[in-house]
């Protein structure tokens, strides 16, 4: 067997896998996520945008999930590559738990492009405004 032979097999196992642990973060599969996590999956292992597990976890309104990546190494400052982080994914789809996990581990509101601030003007959303600013929503 080729050195190419043997190692088709397991790139497409590690693909899949990513596959996997993707679709658990946007599904908001909380614990089994974790359990790929404690086994060795990086907690900011990125796609071929960008999104991390954990921009991908806050889009879809997983707050759960967001807590459990944070917990286990995720970096909340992480963009993805069009200037985006998991605040601003949050705010964006008005997740407001979401928004208050990532705003408690330290999430800038004014990080990234847009900012998470910026997304709530620009879509005037004051209840998102007023949690990134520290008022009951």
């Amino acid at each position: 067997m080729s050195e190419h032979e043997q190692s088709g097999p397991i790139e497409q196992g590690v693909l899949d896998l990513a596959v996997r642990v993707f679709g658990l973060a946007r599904a908001g599969e909380a614990e089994e996520l974790a359990a790929y996590l404690d086994a060795g999956v990086p907690p900011n292992l990125t796609n071929e945008k960008g999104d991390t597990l954990l921009i991908l976890a806050a889009y879809h309104g997983h707050p759960e999930t967001v807590a459990a990546l944070l917990e286990r190494g995720a970096e909340h400052g992480r963009y993805n590559d069009r200037g985006q982080t998991p605040l601003a994914a949050a705010v964006f789809k008005q997740s407001a738990e979401t928004v208050r996990v990532l705003l408690d581990a330290g999430a800038d509101p004014d990080a990234g492009q847009p900012s998470a601030r910026a997304t709530a003007a620009f879509f005037d959303l004051p209840a998102m405004t007023a949690l990134l600013e520290g008022r009951p929503a």
